[in-house]
């Protein structure tokens, strides 16, 4: 038997053998490696690394046509023995299989072992040149956690600049003079480098470092040579999951396939390499049986493998979890986790009642009474929407009597009776109720679709002595807008249920709002105490309520409502407000929105019209039948304007309005100060004065009027006292035949006595357009030329409106000059008025009539002048040629 088994399996390595030469000889050679190794290799040990997927980009079968080699998924070459290379180069090939598209490729490795020996050079080809074989060596790689010897040779530096100095070596870079310190030196003879001690790859990944050659004496033949130092991974880190405990949770009768969740692990060492190739696999399911889970071994999601899970037979599963490297072979290195996956409450069980059937009884006409409790059991998840009941009537509740809630602690169902029954029209009613729950149903997989629990309820109603009946309980009449006062309309009508009729009832309004109506205790009739109106506050969409209340003789009662429906009619004009405001900053119109209280049917479309005296300062348009637009016809002063509009109705019924416009200097109209007119009537009518203002007012004008009477009285006395010359002064009469100004006398011809004191200085100054003024002496002179009196002006005229501004202080002046004035006159005169009574009939009267031409005597020549007065002390001789007319006249003054 044994001979038999080994002599097949000769048999198919020969096979195997043949098929790897046939494979070799028929398919396509891609691009040759070199690889540089030392002369031995141990086993297991990293050669290199191949970019597979550069030759064919899907293999399904990896091989090596060399035992001694193993080619991983990601082109990394391992050896599987020590091996010790006997010559420079060794090769062997990678073969890569496609089974899909049936394609073949190799790829031919060879190995070097050691240094090859440079052409030979020139001595003036070496001077000052770099050797790319010498002094540029290979990458270098140390291994991870390496066990020695130390110090452990690692390269070799050398420079061709050797042949003709004498050449010293060094280095610098991290693990040299930077951190981790003095973990690699170099030899300054031989350019060999050497590490110190073990390398954790985790920490440092790599090191780069420099090379110097220099002479003796510091000069440098040669520029610094990099080196990079790679440390190779070792698999010396377990990879762990990163939460040791994960929670899950996943739906009760999902599908399967369902995704649980996805775990995942971390490892240290270097990514993308057999290192770092995590497997996961589930080690334990607690409780055990049945499988319900599985993972996938590279990614880590958990899925569901059957659609049985059932929450209310296992709510919760423990899985026992493991990952491992090396793509999970066994030497691969692993760590373990615990994943808790909870099950979702989906809504898989339907309530269902404890009883089959209810039985319970209730009085008629009893209403919000509870007469029945039903139970019901759910074994979905307490407290939540899959268990909640809803509770439905199926049946018997045609007239709305039952209402049936849930208690939302202990989850029961609640019966109650929300309408009167009637034990006359039913005695016993039998309902079917039903129940569900508050979330969908969720049928299980191989379950079917469960239906509505359902039980009966049988309700025997008990007979009572009941009250009257108001059906319907609402009821409408109509009526027309407008409806005067002492107009009936038809009544709300109750029955006693026992007889039939409404004989014997009362009826009582409890309800009426704006007291429209009086109700008719014995008929139910309404009788208007108001005039209807359809634009009250208090009817809404045309009706107006009235709550009636009818009772029998043993005071059982019943409420019904009666609804008065009221027809519109066009009684009422549109309104508009009393004010606008427009403000220049923002739009120099105003919009006019009025509005009809009265239906749609008699609104808008309104009509605008101003009145002839409007509309020479405003024009108004229509929008669109509701709005109008009010512009000036031009710019207007800020101010205050009432303007009368009339506003008419789709029918034409429309009344005057006097709105009142602001034209104001503001932004917004709240920022107008203006006052209306309006406004400050009101503030003024609003001022209201007191006791205390009164009395004052009284006593004011009581004070006033003595003074009054005190300057009359004196003004009087001394008016008496006036002479002529005060008079004269007044400029009451002036000369007919006075065409221009005379010339300015600066000196009067009567002279006065020298005591300023008793002169009657009424001095004025006049403005002039300079700024200055002309004081003009005023006094009065007798004209001896023409017999008159005349008063001499400087500059001309003075009329009474020019002597108004002299003040006071003038007039007084001229009062206290009054006494000297009459003592120097009132000799004179005398004497003259004797003289002329004894001379009365030689002295002809010039006071007459003369011709048109007649002008007067003459004077003297140079009478007028400026200094003819000087050589006259008096100038008094025009008294010489007194009239008898003047007699009478003087002697009155005489008397005086």
């Amino acid at each position: 038997m044994a001979v038999a088994s080994a002599a097949s399996g000769s048999v198919f390595c020969k096979q195997l053998l043949f098929s790897l030469l046939v494979l070799i000889l028929f398919c396509d050679a891609c691009q040759k490696i070199s690889l540089q190794v030392p002369s031995h290799l141990p086993a297991e040990a990293l050669v290199g690394k191949v970019n597979l997927k550069e030759c064919l980009q899907s293999a399904s079968l990896i091989q090596s046509s060399d035992p001694n080699f193993r080619i991983l998924e990601d082109g990394s070459v391992y050896t599987t023995h020590d091996l010790t290379l006997s010559s420079e180069k060794k090769s062997f090939s990678i073969l890569l299989s496609d089974t899909q598209r049936q394609e073949q490729k190799k790829i031919e490795i060879v190995l070097e072992a050691g240094r090859q020996k440079g052409p030979e050079r020139h001595l003036q080809d070496t001077v000052l040149k770099r050797s790319k074989r010498r002094w540029a060596p290979i990458p270098c790689s140390l291994m991870e956690n390496s066990l020695g010897p130390f110090p452990q040779h690692v390269q070799q530096v050398q420079s061709d600049a050797a042949q003709n100095y004498t050449i010293f070596y060094s280095i610098s870079g991290p693990g040299v003079d930077k951190e981790p310190f003095n973990l690699f030196f170099i030899d300054k003879d031989t350019g060999d480098i050497f590490c110190t001690r073990s390398i954790d790859r985790e920490q440092y990944e790599q090191f780069p470092l420099y090379a110097y050659a220099t002479t003796a004496d510091g000069y440098a033949p040669e520029y610094p040579l990099p080196l990079l130092f790679k440390v190779e991974d070792d698999n010396d880190n377990a990879p762990y999951f990163e939460n040791k405990v994960t929670v899950f949770s996943v739906p009760e009768n999902c599908r399967t396939g369902t995704s649980v969740g996805k775990v995942t692990a971390i490892d240290h060492d270097e990514p993308d390499t057999l290192h770092t190739r995590l497997k996961f696999k589930i080690l334990q399911q607690i409780p055990n049986h049945p499988k319900h889970f599985s993972i996938h071994p590279d990614t880590g999601v958990i899925t569901t493998t059957t659609p049985l899970l059932d929450r209310e037979v296992c709510d919760t599963y423990k899985l026992i979890m493991e990952v491992r490297d090396m793509g999970g072979q066994p030497f691969g290195l692993f760590n373990t986790g615990t994943i808790t996956i909870s099950l979702e409450d989906e809504n898989d069980n339907s309530p269902y009642f404890t009883e089959t059937s209810y039985f319970t009884e209730v009085e008629e006409n009893r209403i919000d009474v509870e007469i029945l409790r039903m139970a019901v059991r759910d074994r979905d998840l307490p407290n939540t929407p899959h268990s909640k009941a809803v509770y439905k009537i199926l049946q018997g509740n045609e007239n709305g009597n039952f209402k049936i809630s849930t208690d939302p602690n202990t989850n029961e169902g609640v019966l109650c009776v929300v309408k009167p029954l009637n034990y006359e029209l039913n005695r016993q009613i039998v309902l079917q109720i039903g129940v569900l729950n508050e979330a969908q149903f969720s049928k299980a997989a191989n379950a079917q679709t469960p239906t509505m629990c359902t039980t009966t309820v049988t309700v025997k109603i008990k007979d009572s002595d009941e009250g009257p009946e108001c059906q319907p309980p609402v009821k409408v009449v109509q009526s027309k807008d407008g409806l005067p006062a002492g107009k009936e309309l038809l009544g709300y009508k109750a029955v006693d249920p026992e007889t039939g009729s409404n004989e014997g009832l009362r009826y009582k309004k409890i309800g009426d709002e704006d007291s429209w109506f009086e109700i008719n205790e014995y008929t139910g009739n309404l009788k208007t105490v108001k005039v209807l109106d359809r634009e009250s506050k208090f009817v809404k969409n045309d009706q107006y309520n009235v709550s009636v209340i009818a009772m029998d003789a043993d005071g059982r009662s019943c409420t019904g409502t009666l609804v008065v429906l009221l027809e519109d009619d066009n009684d009422h004009p549109p309104q508009i407000e009393k004010e606008v405001t427009i403000c220049r900053h923002d739009k120099d119109f105003a919009v006019l929105e009025p509005v009809d209280p009265d239906g749609p049917g008699n609104g808008p479309p309104f009509q605008f019209f101003l009145d002839n005296s409007a509309s020479k300062l405003w024009t108004i348009e229509t929008k669109d039948g509701k709005t109008a637009i009010l512009r000036e016809r031009q710019n207007l002063d800020y101010n205050s304007y009432t303007v009368p509009i009339q506003i008419k109705d789709r029918h034409g019924l429309g009344a005057k309005h006097m709105l009142t416009v602001r034209v104001c200097d503001c932004t917004v109209p709240s920022d107008c100060k203006m006052i209306p007119k309006g406004a400050r009537d009101v503030k003024l009518s609003n001022v209201i004065l007191g006791k205390w203002a009164i009395l004052a007012m009284v006593l004011g004008s009581a004070l006033l009027l003595c003074i009054l009477f005190t300057c009359f009285c004196v003004t009087a006395k001394r008016t008496v006292k006036k002479c002529f010359p005060e008079d004269v002064a007044q400029q009451n009469l002036i000369v007919s035949n006075t065409e221009g100004p005379g010339e300015e006398v600066m000196e009067a011809n009567i002279r006065l006595p020298t005591q300023t004191s008793n002169i009657c200085d009424t001095s004025v100054s006049v403005g002039t357009l300079g700024g200055q003024g002309v004081k003009t002496q005023q006094s009065f002179e007798m004209v001896k030329g023409g017999y008159t009196l005349d008063s001499s002006k400087g500059g001309g005229h003075q009329t009474l409106e020019s002597v108004k501004g002299v003040g006071h202080g003038g007039m007084d002046t001229g009062r206290y000059g009054y006494t000297d004035w009459h003592s120097f006159t009132q000799p004179r005169l005398g004497e003259k008025v004797y003289l002329c009574g004894q001379d009365e009939e030689h002295k002809h009267s010039e006071d007459y009539v003369h011709s048109y031409n007649y002008e007067g005597k003459g004077s003297v020549a140079g009478s007028v002048g400026c200094c003819s007065d000087r050589q006259e002390e008096e100038g008094l001789e025009f008294l010489d040629h007194l009239e008898p007319k003047f007699r009478t006249l003087a002697t009155t003054c005489v008397k005086k």
